[in-house]
């Protein structure tokens, strides 16, 4: 599973609240950056949730 984040971003930081282990807030393009190329198994329900919560649907799962 893979998390990517779109240009739509309004870098509200709660996918970054959610799972900092996964999500970063990039203070130069001010939106939120996936940390990792693939989502490790103990963080895929939280990050699903990250995605659903997304104000802007900038948060996307791909699954594998």
């Amino acid at each position: 599973m893979k998390a990517v984040i779109s240009g739509q971003c309004m870098g509200d930081r709660n996918c970054n609240d959610l799972c900092p282990q996964v999500f970063q807030y990039d203070e130069n393009e001010l939106k939120s950056i996936v940390k990792v190329d693939e989502i490790p198994e103990q963080y895929k329900e939280i990050v699903r949730r990250a995605a659903e919560e997304c104000g802007a649907d900038a948060s996307e799962i791909i699954e594998d």
